[in-house]
């Protein structure tokens, strides 16, 4: 069984530099460690040549984005399961075999997590998977252990193995056939939500997401694009239309859709009162994009298997959230989760 750990770097030396060395130490036994680099500028790829001679470097043309980015290193890599990791987390001892362990109990699992904690809060979550990913039926993502920007202190609530919807791309781990039979990440989305559109697809063929207590790391966040940013918005936006259009059942498009131009507008008035004209501006250009690229995303929907709904929580997050004050994955009502 071959192990493949693959970092997608760019510009990323200092975070290279700091994590590497736990990495080379809790993964050599266990993994090749593979470093892709998305066209760096800064000398992260001399860098590795002098600090780590014996770490495989790709070596992309251009800044493609994360999708792309891993399609294009993934070709060149050969491997039975293949570990996504950004350059940003720091691994702990172990943190490997078990999930590797759990996957092979059941070859319906296609992708799988690990917890992910908070590297400058480590008693907390990190913002980006935290113990596992979902989304609701509008298509809003959340996490056991972190809904919207409220972030739990992790006090082993969530240590039980248990199926997700989505893994995070920040630390996935994937059976190397699934990912290339699949297609891949959806290069049209750039960065964000990939792994979510990539998940729901692999979903929507029958296999299962899961997510690993058992393995713990430690994550940055935002290292690339912070959490401010007006791009990261757009993205975001843009993305999560992407994502709906593409996967979900027929019969749920329009409902889906009709809801969610009305939030999203509120969602646009709020940031030009709070964050000013830049996010604003943000969602009404991924809503632009969104419809000059229609009939491509439609496209793509007649070629994909579509339609399930399984573990889709069934209400909408915005409004247990805000309006019922339900910050915690615990307080949500377990029975308005899809079965199917």
């Amino acid at each position: 069984m071959r192990v493949a750990v693959i970092i997608l770097n760019w510009n990323g030396r200092k975070y290279l530099q700091k994590f590497l060395p736990t990495l080379v130490q809790y993964s050599k036994e266990e993994a090749e460690i593979i470093v892709a680099d998305n066209a760096s500028t800064d000398d992260s790829v001399n860098f590795l040549k002098s600090a780590y001679p014996g770490i495989r470097i790709i070596r992309n043309a251009t800044n493609c984005g994360f999708a792309e980015g891993y399609n294009l290193a993934l070709r060149q890599v050969s491997a039975d399961y293949y570990i996504l990791i950004n350059s940003d987390i720091e691994v702990t001892e172990n943190w490997i075999t078990p999930v590797i362990a759990l996957m092979e109990q059941d070859h319906l699992i296609a992708a799988c997590q690990p917890k992910i904690r908070s590297y400058h809060e480590p008693k907390k979550f990190e913002y980006a998977g935290a113990a596992g990913g979902f989304i609701d039926k509008y298509g809003y993502p959340f996490c056991r252990g972190r809904i919207f920007l409220s972030i739990e202190e992790d006090t082993g609530q969530y240590d039980d193995t248990i199926e997700i919807f989505w893994a995070t791309g920040a630390c996935m781990f994937v059976r190397a056939d699934l990912f290339h039979s699949m297609g891949g990440l959806d290069e049209d989305f750039f960065a964000h939500m990939e792994e979510i559109d990539f998940c729901w697809r692999l979903k929507n063929h029958g296999y299962k997401i899961m997510y690993c207590p058992d393995s713990t790391v430690f994550h940055i966040g935002g290292g690339t694009l912070p959490k401010a940013s007006w791009r990261k918005t757009y993205l975001n936006f843009r993305n999560n239309f992407y994502l709906l259009y593409k996967n979900l059942p027929q019969e749920r498009i329009f409902p889906v859709f009709a809801v969610r131009l009305f939030l999203d507008g509120i969602a646009a008035v709020k940031f030009l009162f709070q964050a000013g004209f830049k996010d604003f501006w943000a969602v009404t250009r991924a809503h632009m994009s969104f419809y000059r690229s229609l009939r491509k995303t439609r496209q793509k929907r007649t070629g994909l298997k579509h339609g399930s709904m399984r573990h889709v929580f069934g209400k909408n997050i915005v409004v247990e959230y805000y309006l019922k004050g339900k910050r915690k994955y615990s307080q949500l009502n377990l029975k308005n989760f899809y079965k199917e």
